[in-house]
């Protein structure tokens, strides 16, 4: 990730064109489910499926992953089938997943230093937007909690669109949905995020991307795909957006 030295000098020449944020939730703002496998939520999800659908594909089946098995099932919803297949068992998928982010975020704690981001971008007036493979009622329900009581400056909020799962992050759509709302093309977006899958997104999108991990193995794989700039911790984006000049 190179010096602090070099880090700052690459962050500034990143920020001399962007005009507003966008961030994505679980990683940067929070660690939604910290160690916890979201196993259970896809095991709950296959019982309730199981029940419209019959027998699953076998994608579906082998996936343990709460935010994967929705993408997979909206997949195998078009695949061919005898019969219609039920668009309630996607809807019904959906709302187990965002009923357990709601009880995430009742004991999810803010990532380090990222209210003093939220300050400082505020401050310089870039607009905030965070963009999100989450559901965007839990995501308001933590921003206004007393844990992080900032929700005044975040701009929007996208979240993730339950009428269509295909187009989760690594679909350029939530990219392209913070663009339209702030109405800026994507070379004036910087994305922040901490999967590959905000890197494809953003890239997709034609968005700046910031990687935000501890994994230096996940750094230099960011790097190699193309990302901007990767950082460790929010504290040389903070000290880079500080570094702009005051609004007019």
């Amino acid at each position: 990730m190179g010096s602090a030295v070099d880090q700052r000098a690459a962050l500034q020449r990143l920020l001399a064109d962007v005009r507003a944020v966008l961030l994505d939730f679980d990683g940067p703002v929070t660690d939604l489910f910290g160690d916890e496998s979201t196993a259970p939520v896809a095991r709950k999800i296959k019982t309730t499926v199981r029940a419209l659908w019959g027998t699953l594909d076998a994608d579906v089946q082998e996936c343990d992953d709460s935010h994967g098995i929705l993408r997979r099932l909206r997949d195998m919803y078009d695949r061919p089938a005898p019969g219609p297949r039920d668009p309630r068992a996607l809807v019904a998928a959906e709302a187990i997943v965002t009923d357990y982010e709601y009880e995430a975020v009742k004991s999810a704690v803010p990532a380090p230093r990222v209210g003093r981001l939220i300050d400082a971008l505020f401050d310089r007036k870039l607009p905030l937007v965070i963009v999100s493979n989450n559901a965007d009622g839990p995501i308001w329900e933590f921003l206004k909690s007393e844990r992080l009581q900032r929700q005044a400056k975040i701009d929007f909020v996208v979240g993730r669109d339950p009428f269509e799962l295909r187009h989760m992050k690594p679909d350029p759509d939530p990219v392209y949905r913070a663009m339209e709302h702030l109405g800026l093309p994507g070379g004036s977006c910087l994305l922040v995020g901490d999967q590959l899958t905000d890197l494809e997104a953003a890239r997709a999108a034609g968005a700046l991307f910031l990687g935000y991990t501890q994994s230096p193995g996940r750094a230099a794989e960011m790097l190699d795909l193309g990302a901007d700039c990767v950082v460790s911790s929010h504290e040389p984006l903070i000290e880079a957006v500080k570094s702009l000049p005051g609004p007019n």
